[in-house]
């Protein structure tokens, strides 16, 4: 998978399907599900580093998490997150911190947060002749402007209006997050680039979940979540039961055993 092979869905009818992965073990197992893209998110704050919002990742952590999952990924286009305050300061500071991401991890491209506010740095960043996904509506990294991570965003005006700066800026395809199902619909109909849902309903050309949320790995829950597996509940008794054999002695048996 390619940014343009990913960019031709949309035009094909091809609906995209986008998971999060952040280390090589998660990397490899969404690569060898044929998932179209994988999002090596700033979520990791909260997924994996236990933190109430994604404002403290660094771009450093960044890199090393996606250069983790793109030693198992074979087929999957793979993007990364760009954190906050490694964008914001200048179009230049973007390119540079893009830079860095697209060699230090041999990502396909990187992601980054805005639409009317970010339309320069996107620009210059595409310039360089490194892709990027746009990210509008509920945007994490504002989260204290926004207020709460759970707000719906409604203004069709606004959020059209972003979305149309994005891809006259030159990204090839756009997160819509927590945006009214009727209003994204509305967004993806306008747009001639991709738009990838999350919590933004059926209108959107594709849909990205957070890995371990999709996997019942975490204890989060949101209207948007569809659970396809329990695994936090395997886990749990198969680790009961690991340890309920070692205090019992029944393992390590002779099998597990070298002579």
């Amino acid at each position: 998978m390619t940014v343009p092979d990913f960019v031709a869905a949309k035009s094909q009818g091809k609906r995209l399907s986008v998971v999060t992965a952040y280390d090589a073990l998660w990397g490899g197992i969404a690569d060898a599900a044929d998932v179209d893209a994988i999002l090596v998110g700033d979520s990791l704050g909260m997924v994996v580093q236990g933190k109430s919002t994604t404002l403290p990742v660094t771009l450093d952590q960044m890199i090393y998490h996606g250069e983790m999952v793109m030693r198992a990924v074979q087929r999957s286009l793979v993007i990364v997150d760009l954190p906050f305050m490694s964008y914001h300061v200048s179009p230049q500071q973007a390119v540079k911190s893009s830079g860095r991401v697209i060699k230090e991890t041999g990502a396909d491209c990187v992601k980054l947060e805005g639409g009317v506010n970010q339309a320069r740095t996107i620009a210059t960043i595409v310039a360089a002749d490194i892709p990027v996904m746009a990210h509008v509506g509920m945007r994490p990294q504002a989260v204290r402007a926004l207020g709460r991570m759970s707000k719906i965003q409604r203004d069709e005006a606004a959020l059209l209006a972003d979305a149309k700066a994005a891809e006259d800026a030159g990204a090839f395809a756009i997160v819509l997050e927590l945006i009214a199902a009727p209003v994204a619909a509305k967004i993806t109909r306008e747009l001639s680039i991709p738009t990838i849902g999350i919590g933004s309903g059926e209108g959107c050309d594709g849909q990205v979940l957070v890995g371990p949320d999709m996997l019942g790995l975490t204890t989060f829950h949101a209207k948007y979540v569809k659970k396809f597996a329990e695994l936090r509940e395997i886990a749990i008794q198969a680790i009961a039961d690991y340890s309920k054999a070692v205090r019992g002695g029944q393992f390590p048996g002779p099998e597990h055993s070298h002579k």
